[in-house]
């Protein structure tokens, strides 16, 4: 019998069917999650080895990080009408940033004190080391003036070297605005910039096609070093935040969605791909440049993503948020440490600061946390080592939430700036305009902004499929 001979009734997929389905890179790292968890949960051993292929991945794609953000923030703000207009989306993405921050760190504290799961542990600090912590938890942190002061790198050069954000922002939107005020002499410079996205975004494109590996490695060095048994000791405290943050994105980011004539649940679906790449990796920078071409698919002007989420990256860190308060008055329930309303605001006032200018990459919530401890005097940083061993299972629950949050707030203020093309961003969440990878920062739905005029109104363009 031929292979076109199939017996009656054999149901068979289409092999063209499956190779399209396959060809999705959500489907392909979903099937290396996957993939991931049962080898950590079968050979242990194999899968704690696994660790150097998601690092390799992040690696790969922190090395654009930078000249990315750089790129994408100084021909958005050399693309801008006037200064004035910079200035209006930065105010009113930093005031949306501090607002939403504060209502996640609110929503934390609230359920840790209903839920209590550190509640009845009885763990003597005696007992705790800070032996096996990381080095950056237990070295003293910077106060206020040292983190300003951190912020403005040696050289201009070494802000791109760097693994910081704040200083990349910093340096692109000085650069930005001397472009602007260079009139024509800065006009072959900003487009020899966005030529040069191009080329980074080109590579970027290339890399991600590995992101499978990298997810398939993480999953399996996290399952086989901690073992699925290292949820029972701590569980509550796990499930809570993971349904905490849940709970965020469903109603208060949802909300947020709708106050903008838009839906949550279809943006999710739009992002797919980046939340499972996430969940892989526990980080937000992997795809940090797809979001950035997939806001402005959406209709979201290149000005308006170009500063609002890479600033996102670094001010309106939600997942951190939640993790911080719970964390923190969990590990005082867990040592029998009774903190006081006032303490615990005087907590949330310092987390305000620490949460800042943690990049989205996996234990940066942690480092966050440990700077907290150290600024104030209730718990002791020792604590850290009742929760380092499961950090890494709330590390996802982090960046996802992170991730939603920050191209929910994108697409917000590129609204309330008249920056945003609803028709078209209603159209692209239905899934009537497919993304196409070759959209860049460079290459968006709107064509750039001349210079030295005023900014246009945003006028829709014939889908790319």
């Amino acid at each position: 019998m031929s292979r076109n001979d199939a017996a009656p009734g054999t149901a068979t997929a289409p092999p063209g069917r499956t190779r399209r389905v396959l060809s999705h890179l959500y489907v392909q790292c979903l099937i290396a999650v996957l993939l991931g968890a049962a080898v950590g949960a079968l050979w242990p051993s194999v899968g704690a080895e696994l660790k150097p292929l998601g690092d390799a991945f992040i690696a790969l794609v922190k090395m654009f990080i930078a000249p990315i953000i750089f790129c994408t923030v100084v021909h958005g703000i050399a693309s801008m009408g006037n200064a004035r207009a910079v200035g209006r989306v930065s105010l009113k993405a930093l005031i949306y940033f501090e607002v939403l921050t504060t209502v996640a760190m609110v929503i934390g504290l609230v359920v840790v004190n209903v839920v209590k799961p550190g509640s009845g542990l009885h763990v003597d600090i005696s007992t705790l080391s800070a032996k096996g912590l990381p080095p950056e938890a237990t070295t003293a942190h910077e106060g206020f003036a040292d983190f300003v002061l951190a912020i403005i790198p040696a050289t201009l050069a070494s802000a791109l070297t760097g693994n910081e954000i704040l200083p990349v922002l910093l340096v692109s939107v000085l650069f930005g605005f001397g472009l602007h005020a260079s009139g024509e002499a800065g006009l072959g410079i900003a487009r020899g910039i966005e030529k040069f996205s191009t080329v980074l975004f080109t590579l970027i494109r290339w890399i991600m096609r590995l992101a499978p590996i990298g997810a398939f490695g993480s999953m399996a060095f996290t399952i086989g070093n901690y073992g699925l048994g290292t949820l029972r000791h701590l569980g509550l405290l796990v499930g809570s935040f993971w349904l905490t943050a849940l709970f965020f994105v469903l109603v208060v980011l949802g909300t947020v969605m709708r106050l903008n004539g838009l839906r949550l649940l279809p943006f999710l679906r739009y992002i797919r791909e980046e939340l499972l790449i996430v969940l892989g990796t526990s980080s937000t920078e992997p795809v940090l440049p797809r979001m950035m071409g997939k806001l402005q698919h959406a209709g979201a002007s290149k000005p308006v993503v170009g500063i609002t989420l890479p600033a996102g990256y670094s001010f309106n860190l939600d997942g951190t948020a939640i993790y911080l308060t719970m964390g923190s008055v969990f590990l005082a329930q867990a040592l029998g440490i009774d903190l006081s309303i006032t303490q615990q605001l005087t907590m949330l006032a310092v987390m305000l600061l620490t949460s800042k200018g943690a990049a989205g990459v996996t234990g940066s919530g942690f480092i966050a946390l440990a700077a907290t401890l150290s600024a104030v005097p209730h718990v002791p940083v020792a604590a850290l080592a009742l929760i380092f061993g499961i950090d890494r299972f709330m590390s996802e629950a982090r960046a996802l939430t992170s991730l939603v949050g920050n191209g929910v707030a994108t697409l917000a203020v590129a609204r309330w700036e008249g920056e945003l093309d609803e028709d078209r961003a209603r159209a692209v969440l239905r899934g009537e305009i497919p993304y196409a990878p070759a959209l860049t920062p460079s290459a968006g739905p709107t064509e750039p902004h001349p210079i030295p005029a005023p900014t246009p109104a945003h006028t829709p363009v014939p889908a790319t499929h």
